[in-house]
């Protein structure tokens, strides 16, 4: 059957990127299903179990080696996944047949792969955090001086700087990021727990010995790459676990969206835009038209993710007892599809702030606009000194600046609150003294301060730690 025919996932056609497709291929699950057979048969033939190296070095030599049209063919005769996989590993190698997962259940291949799996993922998205944070910081060391309009209710409110708006992103960013560094350091690995979690086969298999069977376990966790294993499970490793890992996932995603959102609101402003192609078309009908699509992309995917948050929750609300199998075709579709989701939205966010675009003139426009209005309490002070009333000054300028308001607002016409002061002799001030008072970096107060001091504390040592993960080259698809 042609892909022109069926369905294939945006996530491989148009957004998530080779390497984190690559992580939840079949490639990388069957392959990671014959290594945890191998770590298993290992584990079993250092502890006694009557299994020779020649069967052991058989599967490592065929552990890439997957005859998916058998597996297909087994699995339709079986009605089972797992054991369509071990016949098929089994046809290649006979000699090992009898020991190809011995003692283990479905969980057993099934489960720690998911684990792995997951690792491997959060892995990938700390580098490309890394990445952007590195992008992020050099965009507000670069622009942290630049005193824009500050927003509050997306109405004008005091001053910031472009730099300092940027290191707010980071900030979220920079939470998440912990709660990876910490899950990827905490994620456990199921481990070698038999048919319901109790080990009885494993009783079996070692005749009661229990050192030997927390040995396996150890041995096969190591082996796999883990630094600690679940003492406790079901069938099954928790599906909190999946519920936890989507949780910090979709926190991830809101701090994309509310950047991606910031970054559409100012292309709105024409005070930051995200880089445009030279042959990129904005609109098919509306030629001049320069649409933030990359952010908005990235809103797409986090809301993806973010509502998906919900599956592995429920998931894990209803596993009765030791396990229910309700939870496979979900986890097939919440768990890969958040990661990458998430994997998108970074790649995008890294493409996107490799080259942000930033006009001062513009920013310069609306912020001076609105400064007359800003200054007010700094023009007080000035016409207190010489000699004013502070509580009839202040009733003036609130009048002064309705009408300045209603001029804008209702007129059209510019801000000209400072000409309103100017003719009033109670503020005895003239023009040139009060456009004095206009300057903006008077009104950014530690903006410049607090992102320099923030990227110097909180990111450059996050860069250092990870310096070697720097680099990473985006090519966005669409």
């Amino acid at each position: 059957m042609s892909q022109s025919n069926t369905f294939v996932s945006p996530f491989s056609q148009r957004y998530a990127s080779p390497e984190m497709s690559y992580i939840f291929s079949n490639d990388f699950k069957f392959s990671t299903w014959r290594k945890l057979w191998v770590a298993l048969a290992e584990g079993e033939r250092a502890l006694g179990l009557p299994i020779t190296q020649s069967q052991i070095d058989a599967m490592k030599a065929n552990i890439n080696n997957i005859d998916y049209t058998k597996a297909a063919e087994y699995e339709k005769k079986l009605r089972h996944d797992v054991m369509a996989h071990v016949h098929t590993f089994g046809d290649l190698v006979p000699e090992a047949m009898p020991i190809i997962h011995l003692g283990a259940t479905s969980a057993y291949v099934g489960d720690n792969t998911d684990l792995i799996q997951m690792k491997e993922a959060l892995v990938l998205l700390r580098k490309k955090m890394v990445n952007l944070l590195q992008n992020l910081a050099d965009f507000a060391m670069k622009y942290k001086d630049l005193p824009t309009l500050g927003y509050t209710h997306f109405q004008p409110a005091q001053l910031t700087t472009v730099g300092k708006r940027a290191a707010l992103w980071m900030q979220d960013f920079v939470l998440d990021f912990a709660e990876l560094e910490h899950r990827i350091t905490t994620i456990p690995f199921r481990g070698v727990k038999g048919t319901t979690g109790t080990q009885a086969s494993f009783m079996e298999l070692f005749e009661g010995d229990h050192e030997k069977i927390k040995a396996l376990d150890a041995f096969v966790t190591k082996q796999m790459g883990f630094e600690r294993h679940l003492t406790i499970t079901g069938q099954t490793y928790t599906r909190k676990i999946d519920a936890m890992i989507l949780s910090d996932l979709a926190n991830l995603a809101s701090s994309a969206h509310k950047m991606a959102t910031d970054l559409r609101l100012l292309a709105n402003l024409k005070e930051v835009e995200e880089p445009f192609e030279k042959h990129q078309i904005g609109s098919s009908a509306m030629a001049y038209k320069r649409n933030p699509m990359r952010s908005e992309r990235v809103c797409a995917l986090s809301r993806f993710v973010i509502s998906n948050v919900m599956n592995p929750l429920q998931t894990q609300s209803v596993q009765w007892f030791e396990r229910t199998l309700d939870d496979s075709a979900n986890k097939r579709l919440a768990v890969p599809e958040a990661f990458l989701a998430m994997d998108s939205a970074l790649d995008i966010l890294i493409n996107v702030t490799s080259g942000m675009v930033v006009y001062p003139k513009m920013i310069e426009r609306h912020l001076m606009a609105e400064l007359p209005f800003i200054a007010s309490e700094n023009i007080m002070m000035a016409a207190v000194k010489k000699g004013g009333d502070r509580q009839e000054l202040h009733e003036k300028i609130r009048q002064h600046s309705i009408a300045a308001g209603h001029n804008v607002k209702h007129e059209g016409g510019d801000n000209d609150l400072l000409e309103r002061l100017a003719a009033d002799p109670d503020f005895d001030l003239n023009l040139e003294e009060l456009k004095a008072a206009l300057k903006p970096s008077l009104y950014v107060g530690r903006a410049p301060e607090q992102t320099a001091e923030f990227v110097a504390d909180e990111i450059v040592p996050i860069l250092e730690r990870y310096k070697d993960q720097l680099g990473v080259a985006v090519e966005l698809k669409v």
